[in-house]
């Protein structure tokens, strides 16, 4: 009787340490970069968090051509813990650029290989879907700034079902109407300060629309410099790729990437290459959203400005919606912005 009941505390015991082990209680975390088939070909993504059963971001990156999977980890890491994020290089940028194009890209290559609005939109759904299937989640989160606020948008209005809410950051509202406010309110920033080189230019490249992609990058690069003076910058510990794409291959798919993406951005008529986003008004068919919209928003952002998204985020039709001003923030990220994206993500999405 004694041993059967000293038997019987050992496996009680045993079954407890099995029970109990922590190692058998840690969440199933996932941190995965592969390329999978979209759009008829092979495009980059990474996945990374300490628990697969958390909510999935989909980061829509701008430029077009300006992928964030390099830095990801610096910039959004402490996500991890909350949320499931997944970042994707674009058709034409990073990592999915280097593996679908010639060694040798000249202006041929540019010519032939055109790229649409809606291509981009129709890959953006087909990764979603993988997604959902893959992660075995029935809507995602999505994000999408400065030209992926184009992007994200379109692919929240075409299929509100697969998303759970829509963040746009330095949301453009009609491509052609930034462009043309951001020159005016440059060229007056510009007078004020007594910046004769910068005056000059401007005058020279003329106010849009422009028919060379050369002048919309001599335009932004002013933007840019004026944004500089007031917003507070991104610490650039958050611009060092992380070490598996900081080698010479990496690095030249994303410079060839950005300019070749960035040429069907802006158009350019001598080689035949109509803007991508040129007729992109959301004013026109962007007013009624299935889905809760926020909009992060810096003060000093010029090339996207307040001006223009703040009238159209309040004509906006959502299940819920909130408008967020940033005081030090320009354009792109900096510590302001990823905190706020952070924090309306956490207050929605993290129970």
């Amino acid at each position: 009787m004694k041993n059967n009941k000293k038997i019987f505390i050992q496996l009680f015991l045993l079954v407890s340490l099995v029970t109990f082990n922590p190692a058998t209680a840690q969440p199933p975390a996932v941190d995965e970069q592969r390329f999978v088939s979209i759009g008829g070909i092979e495009q980059w993504i990474t996945i990374r968090g300490e628990d697969k059963n958390n909510p999935v971001v989909l980061f829509i990156h701008g430029g077009p051509g300006s992928v964030m999977s390099p830095y990801a980890q610096a910039i959004f890491g402490e996500w991890e813990k909350d949320f499931v994020l997944v970042n994707w290089d674009q058709r034409g940028a990073g990592k999915t650029f280097g593996r679908n194009a010639p060694a040798d890209v000249n202006e041929e290559y540019w010519i032939e290989n055109p790229m649409t609005l809606d291509q981009m939109i129709n890959d953006g759904i087909e990764l979603t879907r993988y997604l959902l299937d893959y992660l075995d989640k029935e809507k995602i989160i999505l994000t999408g700034t400065s030209w992926g606020s184009i992007l994200g948008a379109k692919m929240a209005l075409a299929h509100p079902e697969l998303y759970h809410a829509y963040l746009g950051h330095a949301q453009f509202v009609s491509f052609s109407e930034n462009l043309e406010f951001a020159y005016d309110q440059v060229t007056k920033l510009a007078r004020k300060a007594e910046d004769s080189s910068s005056v000059k230019q401007l005058a020279s490249i003329g106010r849009p629309p422009y028919k060379d992609a050369r002048k919309v990058g001599q335009l932004l690069r002013i933007v840019k410099y004026y944004e500089s003076q007031h917003a507070a910058p991104a610490p650039d510990a958050w611009w060092i790729p992380a070490s598996a794409y900081d080698n010479e291959e990496d690095t030249n798919n994303r410079f060839n990437g950005d300019d070749y993406s960035f040429l069907y951005f802006a158009g350019h008529e001598k080689l035949g290459i109509q803007p991508m986003a040129s007729e992109t008004d959301f004013r026109k068919d962007g007013l009624v959203f299935e889905i809760p919209v926020y909009f992060i928003q810096g003060e000093y952002d010029v090339l996207s400005a307040r001006e223009i998204n703040k009238p159209y985020f309040d004509k906006i039709s959502a299940p819920e919606k909130e408008y967020y001003l940033l005081p030090d923030a320009g354009h792109g990220f900096n510590p302001s912005v990823v905190d706020k994206l952070y924090q309306v993500l956490k207050e929605r999405f993290v129970y």
